[in-house]
């Protein structure tokens, strides 16, 4: 059974900074690719960013500039990092991962908040 560890989540004025982690473990297949969705109150979950094995990163436009996506394939691990936080940045960050057979998984989501 995978299971994607998230960390990172929390309260930060506008402005600020916040690391998100998700670590991957239980897989028996490699993972192709990981990476972030948000979900904030009201919407509909969209792609934050996603990177693959070989380092090939995509970012929603709304994010580009300021969040940064990198991967640790030795440990199946991605972090998002998150500066110049705005308040329209609130939301639960999900982790998600593909193997290379094609299934996904999700993390449970971790609460990020912008707010002074």
């Amino acid at each position: 059974q995978v299971q994607l560890l998230e960390s990172g989540g929390g309260l930060v004025q506008p402005g600020g900074s916040l690391r998100l982690s998700c670590a991957a473990s239980g897989s028996r297949f490699s993972i192709v690719t990981m990476g972030w969705y948000r979900q904030a109150p009201g919407k509909q979950r969209e792609l934050v960013s996603q990177i693959t094995s070989g380092g090939s990163a995509d970012y929603a436009d709304s994010v580009k500039g300021r969040f940064t996506i990198s991967r640790d394939n030795a440990k199946n691990t991605v972090y998002l990092q998150m500066n110049s936080l705005k308040a329209e940045d609130t939301a639960v960050y999900y982790c998600n991962a593909m193997s290379s057979i094609g299934i996904t998984y999700w993390g449970q989501g971790t609460q990020v908040t912008v707010s002074s």
